[in-house]
């Protein structure tokens, strides 16, 4: 044994398991008059807060919750969405946050699959709960969330969200995690293709994902951010951690809408928000069609697909200094982010866009980031070699619930495989060229979807936009583009076609161009699996 070994155990006083918890208590004790959230006319400071959170665990534990149980809750980004982040973990219990989305099928799959114990559910999601429950084999505890923001509604569950946080003690000690690997909470992946997997998270990855939110963004003390991103999507990409942590305020938002967007960043001093890329574009569009700019600077950060760089170069000249991040549900969210150089300043701001667009390097907290052949070497690092886009380190998830062959291929030869396809830059930057689903191969040639999108985005006509394969008997695949024009703008298929073919290869420009609104998910990522089967159904 080394001598700095010897009497050098662990123990309480020096160990204590890394949980994101612990920044709720900080917080509530450094800053407690401090506005922790706010919705509409009303807020609540970081005592208040953490007081509501300690009620809510111990009215669960009151109610037979145990460690392990799985608590699900159906609700926009509203003030409880924040509160059971903390509140259920703190009673030891596993927070699953559903897609609101979701229809009636999915939510009850996902209460059984889960084993939900309890059930708390947002008044305007009170029909698709009523039928899921209908439909599930387990019989949770139902809690409803009344809003007063709402037209009231009838109740429907054994108690409402307050009635049930009025139960609990707010001075109650809660439960803190006795293993950093205990779970935290349960994300289900969108499930495109057959039933979505349960993802697993651990106090551990939360702990230290919520920390490198911060790091990465260089996110200042005090920030108000905006909640457009979903909290039920990788837990708000663990953000209400993040913010606890830095002792910022929560400003929630129960639906997405560019205008209130636009009005909320003024009357609120917004400082920060995160979003898809179709966020971007649509609040950018906004402030065009208004004909401002931000009152004043307002830093995103933006995921779930590349953003094209001539939205970047907007979104630029409008006030939004974007960040670029890249990361899976089994990542806890952003994984990487395009770090910025200061000299990279001076470039031309297309030039600038070209660089954000990036996916970037690995997040300081997280291990390793390659990109890798199918032996699981690393490409030359030459910006053109494809592989595909694998981690390692402590910021992923621990599992897949009730899955683990699924588990152990995702881990396969010690790294997680993402099932993205990209290349690596000379300076170490990875650039995400596809998943690997999303490749078209037309007459032997890979074309990356993505390219192809990029180009036309800077078609001046076109407000969002998606390519996908569609089966061809001479070629196999051709390139068809789903896309959608900007307000009182025109294109036809052949104006598209040939704007392709004047800024990229030929052979990579769409053979079909289809109009009309792309079909989105919650979090504004375009469901390109529903595109994929319209291409299939075009005539020939």
């Amino acid at each position: 044994m080394s001598m700095y070994d010897v009497g050098m155990g662990r123990r309480s006083a020096n160990h204590v398991p890394l949980s994101p918890l612990s920044f709720l208590q900080r917080t509530a004790a450094v800053y407690p008059d401090r506005c922790a959230v706010r919705y509409g006319e009303r807020e609540w400071s970081w005592a208040e807060t953490y007081g509501r959170c300690r009620a809510l665990a111990d009215a669960l534990r009151c109610r037979g919750v145990e460690k392990n149980d799985t608590v699900a809750v159906l609700c926009p980004n509203t003030p409880p969405a924040v509160e059971v982040s903390f509140g259920v973990p703190m009673a030891g219990a596993v927070l699953n946050m559903i897609n609101t989305r979701l229809d009636a099928e999915i939510v009850a799959f996902i209460l059984d699959h889960a084993e939900a114990r309890f059930f708390i559910v947002d008044q305007s999601f009170a029909e698709v709960a009523t039928e899921a429950l209908e439909i599930a084999e387990v019989s949770p505890t139902v809690v409803f969330i009344e809003d007063d923001a709402l037209e009231a509604v009838e109740s429907f569950g054994e108690i409402t969200y307050e009635e049930l946080v009025a139960e609990g003690d707010a001075g109650a000690d809660w439960c803190r995690a006795e293993d950093e690997w205990d779970a935290i909470s349960l994300n289900y992946t969108s499930g495109t293709t057959g039933n979505p997997k349960g993802v697993v998270y651990h106090h551990r990855g939360a702990y230290l994902n919520a920390i490198s939110n911060a790091v990465d963004w260089s996110l200042p003390q005090g920030p108000v951010y905006l909640w457009t991103l979903p909290l039920f999507h990788c837990n708000g990409w663990c953000f209400p951690w993040t913010i606890a942590a830095v002792a910022g305020t929560n400003v929630c938002l129960r639906g997405v809408d560019a205008g209130t967007i636009l009005d909320l960043i003024g009357r609120e001093g917004v400082t920060h928000m995160c979003g898809a890329p179709i966020v971007i574009n649509m609040v950018t569009t906004e402030a065009e069609k208004r004909g401002v700019t931000l009152p004043h600077g307002v830093r995103i950060m933006t995921a779930g697909a590349a953003p094209p760089s001539a939205v970047l170069a907007r979104a630029g000249r409008i006030g939004f200094d974007v960040a670029h991040a890249y990361g899976l549900t089994e990542c806890y969210g952003p994984n990487t982010i395009c770090a910025w150089h200061p000299e990279w300043n001076d470039l031309p701001l297309e030039e600038q866009a070209r660089l954000k667009a990036r996916q970037g390097v690995a997040y300081t907290l997280q291990e390793e980031l390659s990109v890798r052949n199918e032996r699981l070497e690393p490409v030359p690092a030459d910006g053109e070699t494809i592989g595909e886009v694998m981690m390692r380190g402590n910021v992923l998830m621990k599992g897949y619930l009730k899955n683990p062959d699924t588990t152990e291929l995702a881990f396969e030869g010690g790294y997680f495989h993402t099932g993205d396809l990209a290349v690596m830059h000379p300076d170490g930057y990875i650039e995400i060229k596809d998943r690997s689903k999303d490749i078209i191969i037309s007459g032997g040639e890979n074309i990356s979807s993505i390219e192809v999108e990029s180009v036309l985005y800077r078609h001046p006509a076109v407000s969002a936009a998606a390519v996908v394969a569609r089966p061809d008997d001479h070629w196999g695949e051709t390139p068809c583009a789903f896309l959608e024009l900007r307000e009182g703008a025109q294109a036809t298929e052949q104006d598209v076609i040939d704007f392709c073919r004047d800024n990229m290869a030929h052979f990579k420009a769409p053979k079909t161009v289809v109009f009309g609104e792309l079909p989105k998910t919650s979090t504004g990522k375009i469901q390109k699996f529903v595109l994929r089967e319209r291409a299939r159904t075009l005539a020939p």
